[in-house]
């Protein structure tokens, strides 16, 4: 099963990250998490199918946080790649996109972007509040 949703900003990704961390459901499932200059694209896949009840908890917690996000074909490219095993980095540079994390749900890796990006410009961007 794959969830792809847009989240306007890094506080209500790392609450994503946070609520699969303490979700044994989820424990398994793989979160790619792309920053765009508006917001973040995330795309969760959980491998194995949820029964209705996880599937309606999982559906309300993502829509109470972001939206459905229907990728167009550049992204759809960088999923795809990432499916067929290319590296993270090899996708960015091959499609210019900023994949922040990818595998394992882990909130540290957007701590540090953000705190890096916030460093960068002497301001923090609404998306990364």
């Amino acid at each position: 099963m794959e969830y792809i949703y847009f989240i306007d900003n890094a506080s209500l990704v790392i609450r994503l990250i946070n609520f699969l961390i303490k979700t044994p459901l989820f424990g398994e499932s793989e979160l790619t998490v792309v920053n765009q200059i508006n917001g973040w694209v995330i795309r969760l896949k959980v491998p194995y199918f949820l029964t209705q009840l996880q599937y309606g908890n999982l559906r309300a917690f993502l829509e109470e946080i972001g939206y459905i996000y229907h990728p167009k074909v550049k992204m759809n490219l960088v999923f795809c790649s990432l499916d067929m095993g290319e590296s993270p980095v090899k996708v960015m540079v091959d499609y210019q996109v900023a994949i922040v994390s990818y595998g394992i749900p882990n909130t540290a890796e957007i701590e540090a972007f953000r705190l890096q990006f916030s460093q960068g410009l002497g301001y923090c961007p609404k998306t990364l509040a």
